[in-house]
């Protein structure tokens, strides 16, 4: 397999997590999104959107976005699982990782940060006030959830790792170590993440373990 991405990329770590806890191995292909690699041709020929990730795992099409990899993952490597059993706890986990795939993170990628430095004119102090104020209300949106079921346990969905601890955990890094986020109104979120951050699997992966280019 071949992971084209991006070090500091949330989406990138999403997919690194998965992999780790999966056991699975993928050369990876750095596509630095702040030097604008992400429009050229070679790479748009892998993904046209000019995003990452995307993940190459035979002679067949790339596969695209993080959580359709998330799920390809899932079902063809089944152990150790990243969705509940029961249709009800599989939606509610889909959901959660949904206010984050959906909702918040899209907010704050590059290509939006861009459009509001070149096309809008806003200057930076106003750009991170907006990419912290997104950052944090998808937390915020996460913790309403999970303070007050009583599906939450030691994780987002009972005490095994889903596909919304790994969503949950790159937002926590977005907001907390990215933008500088206030993180102390989420407690749950940041327990969850707390516990997280004790498998290898996510913390080995986290953008701060790799060293920055150059």
């Amino acid at each position: 397999m071949k992971l084209y991405g991006f070090w500091r990329s949330l989406a990138t770590y999403r997919v690194r997590v998965a992999l780790a806890l999966k056991g699975l191995d993928a050369d990876a292909v750095s596509i630095d999104l702040l030097k604008g690699n992400q429009h050229d041709a070679a790479y748009k020929a892998v993904n046209p959107q000019s995003v990452v990730p995307a993940l190459v795992i035979d002679d067949g099409p790339p596969l695209f976005q993080s959580m359709a990899i998330l799920e390809y993952l899932d079902e063809a490597h089944p152990q150790p699982p990243l969705l509940p059993k029961d249709a009800r706890g599989r939606a509610r986990v889909r959901g959660l990782a949904q206010i984050v795939v959906s909702d918040g993170h899209p907010l704050i990628v590059p290509r939006i940060r861009v459009y509001m430095e070149k096309e809008l004119k806003l200057d930076e102090a106003t750009r991170n006030r907006w990419l912290a104020h997104w950052s944090l209300k998808a937390l915020e949106a996460v913790e309403g959830h999970l303070a007050k079921e009583k599906e939450s346990g030691l994780f987002c969905h009972g005490d095994d790792i889903t596909i919304a601890d790994i969503c949950v955990a790159s937002q926590v890094i977005g907001a907390k170590n990215y933008f500088n986020c206030d993180v102390s109104g989420v407690p749950t979120v940041m327990r969850v993440f707390d516990e997280c951050m004790k498998l290898t699997a996510f913390s080995a992966t986290q953008p701060s373990a790799y060293p920055e280019p150059a």
